[in-house]
């Protein structure tokens, strides 16, 4: 009897001890925290809003998957696309040494600014939309990378385009910063390698509000195509008064402009045909682009992704992946991202060069129509059927 009592209380002792085993919770996986920085606020918030919720995105879905080593946290940062702002919010979260690393920057000018902040502070950053080829290429800092093209990519072929439909004569009006700077310099160059003439060239500053005297100076000289070398805000108030001027060139923009928030801002039928140029396929054409946009819809977002949002989900995802490799050290996530080679994202494979550049051997021609961005080769005036201005 006594033997018998003692095998039940054996059995009760096990299957409590069972039990307990399956009523303890997981062990709670380290947060890992990583950073997004971009225009949240001003003319240019619509592209900011779309990259912070794509690099959110990122992260949910890491932290949904099982097998993730740890759970991600993303530190949200506004840089207005102002580079003395940029540069306090890039001191603030480089200082944090709890953020591991950055999703950083869509202006040039601000990411100019604070590339040697990271570089200070040993902080990697992966930059989600900024142009301007010095960001990566004006330095050696190997904290800094980038996952969209440069402007040297997008004015190749924005000039052959141009001058392949037909157009001879140009007027370039640009922003003073260097992102615009940067697109006069570069889209003139092929241009002329490509027969094209340019028949004046106009600096304007980033908060200018009048054109009247560039504009009129532009009308008298003729040109066949207007060229625009700047950011949305000013984009609009360029092109809005082209109209009341009675200019009909044709309007060239870059990928600064390629934003809801143009047509929205010229309205409908002043929008109609001007043209954008970006680096890398439209999310529709990408390898993850469908993935993507399902995901990105069932967040239930309130602001599209935008041009630039495949790209800060890219960042994201690369930051984490080294962080996964290797564990939350700046150094080491560092020189896991600078190694990246063939690495598969949304945007496609990622191979970052020598200056941590990576290489993107496609940029996407857009114009608007009927109220929308179109691919070029799938519009309308792509196939013919619609005439660009002047031809």
């Amino acid at each position: 009897m006594r033997k018998k009592n003692t095998v039940v209380a054996a059995a009760l002792l096990l299957a409590s001890a069972g039990l307990a085993g399956m009523s303890a919770p997981a062990a709670a996986k380290d947060v890992v925290k990583i950073a997004f920085v971009g225009p949240l606020t001003g003319g240019v918030s619509s592209i900011g809003l779309g990259g912070r919720n794509s690099a959110d995105l990122a992260v949910r879905l890491r932290n949904a998957d099982p097998k993730s080593k740890y759970t991600y946290e993303l530190v949200t940062q506004d840089d207005e696309c102002r580079p003395n702002v940029g540069v306090q919010v890039a001191t603030k979260i480089a200082a944090d040494k709890s953020i591991v690393a950055g999703v950083t920057h869509f202006c040039s000018a601000v990411a100019m600014g604070t590339v040697g902040v990271y570089n200070r502070f040993g902080m990697p950053a992966v930059v989600w939309g900024a142009v301007l080829p010095d960001v990566t290429y004006g330095n050696n800092f190997k904290e800094i990378h980038r996952v969209n093209g440069t402007m040297i990519n997008q004015s190749e072929v924005a000039a052959k385009f141009m001058t392949g439909l037909g157009y001879k004569k140009w007027a370039i009006i640009h922003d003073t910063t260097d992102y615009g700077k940067g697109h006069n310099k570069y889209f003139s160059e092929f241009l002329k390698k490509d027969g094209g003439t340019v028949l004046g060239t106009f600096g304007v500053t980033a908060d200018q509000q009048d054109f009247t005297t560039e504009l009129t100076k532009i009308r008298e000289l003729k040109p066949d195509v207007v060229y625009f070398g700047g950011l949305t805000p000013l984009g609009v108030r360029i092109r809005t008064q082209m109209e009341k001027l009675g200019i009909k060139a044709q309007f060239e923009g870059t990928s600064g402009i390629k934003s809801d928030a143009y047509i929205q801002g010229t309205g409908k039928e002043q929008a109609e045909g001007s043209l954008a140029f970006i680096e890398g396929a439209p999310w529709e054409k990408l390898p993850g682009g469908l993935f993507f946009a399902g995901k990105y819809s069932q967040q239930k977002y309130s602001d599209p992704p935008e041009a630039y949002g495949p790209f800060a989900f890219a960042a994201a995802k690369l930051i984490m992946d080294a962080v996964e490799k290797v564990g939350p050290d700046r150094k080491k996530v560092r020189d896991t991202l600078n190694a990246t080679k063939d690495a598969d994202t949304i945007i496609g494979k990622v191979t970052f060069d020598d200056h941590r550049q990576n290489i993107v051997p496609l940029v996407t021609k857009y114009v608007v129509e009927d109220g929308k961005w179109v691919i070029w080769e799938d519009s309308t005036y792509g196939k013919g059927k619609k005439k660009l201005a002047g031809l």
